[in-house]
């Protein structure tokens, strides 16, 4: 998976990666669009057989926490 095309086309923001020393906690953080207002944000906890299965996973957490945004009538963009 090209994550960065993946963004452009799906019109996200950032990635945020995160590694504790202390727990082994590895994470990310993703901002899918902020057009009309804050991000919203869920959170998983998981074990993933590969980094690319998270990545994939908190992508489209973040564009379906936009898209309920919007369905909820908040102030918040979905593409």
């Amino acid at each position: 998976m090209n994550k960065f095309e993946y963004m452009e086309k799906y019109g996200y923001e950032q990635i945020v990666y995160m590694y504790d020393r202390n727990s082994g906690l590895k994470g990310a953080i993703c901002i899918h669009n902020t057009t009309l207002g804050p991000a919203l944000g869920g959170t998983r906890v998981w074990e993933y057989e590969a980094e690319d299965d998270a990545i994939l996973d908190v992508l489209r957490l973040a564009r379906g926490m936009t898209k309920k945004a919007a369905c909820a009538g908040l102030n918040h963009w979905w593409w």
